[in-house]
């Protein structure tokens, strides 16, 4: 174990899943009180986000501390935080509609669904070798693909959507910085372990879509 690395990593990961968590739950308690469907929106979309992050985080921080071989449990870990940050991605055009009172989305909708469909089927095909210790990139590219597409249009359909919106006026280009830390490490973190490191920025942006959503059901 590398002291060094591991500590404030363990603190960061710790820290995020504790945030998003506690937020998710707050956000939920206050839409219940409020009768606010925006609050439960944002809320189940954070919820997910920190509970499926956890699935991963907890094996990598746990993997740091111990002489455990939790090769397995980080392949399921990161098998299930596919799963809900497709999820959470789906859960956000909700979000963008319910906000912005959008009606006749039914296309954007269907496509999304196709798409995140379309993102779990891939997600759950044996070949992406989850456990395995070098789990092939070919799988890694090919799974992405319907991921990329449903980022793409958050990205494009939350910047016209919010433009005068402050809660909300950035919350594109934090996907679309979340997506750019992501697929660095998609691509390269096999071969150059030290690119997984821009996972804690992507992580940055989630906590600061979080503080959006906190901001955007304020009163």
């Amino acid at each position: 174990m590398k002291l060094m690395p591991a500590l404030p990593e363990s603190i960061f990961d710790i820290a995020y899943l504790l945030f998003a968590i506690i937020s998710g739950a707050l956000m939920l308690t206050r839409a219940k009180k409020t009768s606010s469907k925006l609050a439960f929106v944002f809320g189940a979309a954070t919820l997910i986000l920190g509970l499926g992050d956890s699935f991963h985080l907890v094996p990598r921080v746990l993997n740091y501390w111990t002489e455990l071989s939790l090769t397995a449990a980080l392949g399921i870990g990161k098998l299930v935080t596919s799963i809900t940050m497709t999820a959470f991605y789906l859960i956000l055009e909700y979000a963008r509609e319910e906000r912005y009172m959008l009606k006749n989305q039914k296309a954007v909708l269907v496509t999304m669904w196709v798409f995140a469909a379309f993102r779990i089927i891939l997600c759950l095909f044996p070949q992406n070798g989850w456990t395995a210790q070098n789990p092939p990139l070919s799988w890694g590219i090919i799974r992405n693909i319907p991921f990329v597409i449903m980022g793409v249009l958050q990205i494009v359909l939350w910047f016209k959507s919010a433009r005068e919106d402050k809660p909300l006026k950035f919350l594109w280009l934090l996907i679309l910085l979340s997506f750019g830390f992501y697929f660095p490490v998609v691509l390269f973190a096999g071969t150059v372990p030290i690119i997984g490191m821009l996972m804690l920025p992507k992580t940055v942006m989630y906590v600061l879509m979080i503080v959006s959503f906190k901001k955007a059901i304020k009163p």
